[in-house]
This record gives C-alpha cells, sequence and structure tokens, in this order.
C-alpha cells in the first residue's frame, strides 16, 4: 500500500487517483494514517465479500 500526505492528495489528486486505481493509497495527515482511498473494483470486490460473509451467519 502506498502512503502519501493529505497535502499531496490535495495538490496532486489526478496523481491520486490514477495510484488508487493500481493499489489502495493511505491519506496519512500529521504523519498518522487516517483514510484509504481505494479503486471502485477494489470496493465492490471488498463489499461482495462482506455480504456473502453476512449472508453466511
Amino acid at each position: 500500500m502506498q502512503h502519501i500526505s493529505a497535502r499531496e492528495a490535495k495538490n496532486g489528486f489526478g496523481r491520486l487517483i490514477d495510484l488508487a486505481r493500481a493499489e489502495p493509497v493511505s491519506i496519512d495527515k500529521f504523519g498518522r494514517p487516517v483514510v484509504v482511498v481505494l479503486s471502485v473494483e477494489e470496493y465492490e470486490r471488498l463489499t461482495a465479500i462482506a455480504s456473502k460473509r453476512g449472508a453466511n451467519s
């Protein structure tokens, strides 16, 4: 997973999108991770897994 600062994410939003399409990107603020940006395909994959687990409970 790549890590970039909140400032880098703000100033290079297009680059952030490109990075997130390849792998999740952690956005750090004051040196600590605060959010993760990921592609819609990865999000859909993760929510499908979560739904299947919930249906099996």
